[in-house]
C-alpha cells in the first residue's frame, strides 16, 4: 500500500497520518471548513477540503470522500472511529472502486452493527450474554418477557451505540412508554426503530477486550481495558490492567473472546465489550468493528502499533505473536466542556500547550489559534500515561493535566483530576456510576 486516505478528523486523523509517515506510506486527509486550521493538514502528504461544516456534507459525505480518494489515487481508506467507521455500505463502496478498506470486511460491520443479531451470534458460539429479547414488535410480548426476567430491565436500540436511546424501566407501568421513547431516539440517531430488552445490571464494570483477527480462523487478544469511568454512557478514563478484578478470570475471558472471534473468522481489529455484574456474572455488550478511541492504552502496555496492524491485516498480513504486557497504562479524555454542567464549550484556543512529560503521550487534533466549534465531538485531546505501577500512572496524569495550558475554552480537567484523586478510584473500586458519585461529593 502506497497511499491512504483518512476519512476522519481530529486526533484519530492525526494519529493515522503519523502511522503512515512511520511506515513510508503517503497520507491524504480531508477536512471541513471548520477544521481548516487543524495541524495534521500540513503533516499529511495531501489535504483536500470538503466544503461546509455539517457532518452530512463533510465527514459523512460518502460520494465526496470517494471522489477525492479516486482523484488522489489512493489504494486504501482508513475510516478512523465514528462517522463512517462502522458503515458497511461505505466499506463496500470503497472495495467496489478497487481500494482497500482498512478495517473488518463489510459483513462484520453489518453483523455486529445489529446488537440483537450480534448477541445471538456470540451466544451461539458460547460467549455469555445477559438475558435479553429479540426485536420488540409486540408490546404484550415485551411485557411478558420483562415479567419473566424481572424488573428493572433496560430498553436498547438494536443499532448505533454510545448509550444513545437506552432507557431503564423499573416497573410494567412504564414499559410501553420507555419502548416508544427508545424507538424515537433510535429512529432519529440510527435511522431504525429497532429496540430490544435486556436484563438491567446496576453499577456494572465495563471491561473490553482488544481483538486482532486475520479472517482465516486466527485471532489473538491484546488484553483488556477497564472503561467503567463514564458520564452519559461516554467513557472518560480507560486503563489496563483492570484494577480490583481477578487476573485469572480476566485472562480466561480474554482467551474466550479471542477464541470466539477466531471461530467466527473475524478479520482485522475489533473490540469485544462486556459488562461485569457485582456478583461476578459477565455478559456480552457489543462488538466495535473499528479502532477505539482508547487504543493508545493497549499500545502502551504491549508496544504494538494498532494502526499499523490494521493496515497490515487489511492487506492479508499475518497476526503478530501474542505480546507480553508491561506495566500499567491509563488514558483520560480532555473535553472542551464546562466541568460542572458538562455542556460543550466553544471558542478560539488562544493558548493550547500540551505538556511534554516522561511517560505521557498526548494525542490531539488541535493546535494553538484553532477554533473549537460546536459542529463535532468536543474532545480536545487524549492523555495516556504508562508506568511501572498504577499509582505512578495516575500521578503522571495528574501532573500532565495541571501542566496542560488551555485558554479560550473551558475543559473538564478539574473533573478528571477530581476522579483521579477519589479514594474509591485510587483503590480500584470503580463501576459505571462512579462519575455521578464523584460529582455529587461536597
Amino acid at each position: 500500500m502506497h497511499k491512504i486516505l483518512i476519512a476522519n478528523r481530529g486526533a484519530i486523523a492525526r494519529r493515522v497520518v503519523r502511522a503512515c509517515t512511520n511506515a513510508g506510506i503517503a497520507s491524504v486527509v480531508v477536512y471541513s471548513d471548520a477544521d481548516a486550521d487543524a495541524p495534521y493538514l500540513s503533516e499529511a502528504t495531501e489535504a483536500y477540503v470538503l466544503p461546509g461544516t455539517a457532518s452530512a456534507d463533510t465527514y459523512l459525505n460518502q460520494t465526496a470522500i470517494l471522489n477525492i480518494a479516486q482523484q488522489a489515487g489512493v489504494d486504501g481508506v482508513h475510516p478512523g472511529y465514528g462517522f463512517l467507521a462502522e458503515n458497511a455500505d461505505f466499506a463496500q463502496a470503497v472495495i467496489d472502486v478497487g481500494m482497500t478498506f482498512i478495517g473488518p470486511q463489510p459483513q462484520w460491520l453489518r453483523r455486529m452493527g445489529d446488537k440483537v443479531a450480534a448477541r445471538a451470534l456470540l451466544s451461539e458460539h458460547g460467549f455469555p450474554v445477559f438475558a435479553g429479547s429479540g426485536l420488540i414488535e409486540d408490546p404484550a410480548l415485551a411485557r411478558s418477557f420483562a415479567d419473566d426476567i424481572g424488573y428493572p430491565v433496560i430498553v436498547k436500540p438494536s443499532g448505533g451505540g454510545g448509550g444513545m436511546g437506552m432507557v431503564v424501566v423499573e416497573d410494567a407501568a412504564h414499559l410501553e412508554d420507555a419502548i416508544k421513547r427508545a424507538q424515537a431516539v433510535a429512529k432519529q440517531a440510527f435511522a431504525t426503530t429497532g429496540v430490544y430488552l435486556e436484563r438491567f445490571v446496576a453499577r456494572p464494570r465495563h471491561i473490553e477486550y482488544q481483538i486482532l483477527g486475520d479472517g482465516r480462523g486466527g485471532a489473538i487478544h491484546l488484553y483488556e481495558r477497564e472503561c467503567s469511568v463514564q458520564r452519559r454512557n461516554q467513557k472518560l478514563i480507560e486503563e489496563s490492567p483492570a484494577p480490583g478484578l481477578d487476573p485469572l478470570l480476566i485472562q480466561q475471558r480474554a482467551d474466550m473472546a479471542a477464541a470466539v472471534c477466531a471461530d467466527l473468522g473475524y478479520d482485522n481489529v475489533g473490540t469485544l465489550e462486556t459488562l461485569f455484574a457485582s456478583n461476578g456474572d459477565m455478559g456480552f455488550l457489543e462488538m466495535n468493528t473499528r479502532i477505539q478511541v482508547e487504543h493508545g492504552v493497549t499500545e502502551a502496555i504491549t508496544g504494538c502499533d494498532l494502526i499499523q496492524l490494521q493496515i497490515e491485516l487489511a492487506q492479508g498480513g499475518e497476526l503478530p505473536a501474542q505480546p507480553a504486557r508491561h506495566g500499567f497504562a491509563m488514558e483520560v479524555r480532555l473535553y472542551a466542556e464546562d466541568p460542572e454542567t458538562l455542556l460543550p464549550s466553544t471558542g478560539r484556543l488562544s493558548v493550547f500547550r500540551p505538556p511534554q512529560l516522561h511517560g505521557v503521550r498526548v494525542e490531539s487534533g488541535y493546535q494553538e489559534g484553532q477554533q473549537v466549534t460546536p459542529h463535532y465531538d468536543a474532545m480536545l485531546a487524549k492523555l495516556i500515561a504508562h508506568a511501572e505501577t498504577r499509582e505512578l500512572a495516575i500521578g503522571r496524569l495528574l501532573v500532565a493535566l495541571r501542566a496542560f495550558e488551555v485558554v479560550g475554552v473551558k475543559t473538564n480537567a478539574p473533573l478528571l483530576m477530581k476522579i483521579l484523586q477519589n479514594a474509591a478510584f485510587l483503590e480500584g473500586d470503580v463501576d459505571t456510576g462512579i462519575v455521578d458519585r464523584v460529582m455529587g461529593e461536597g
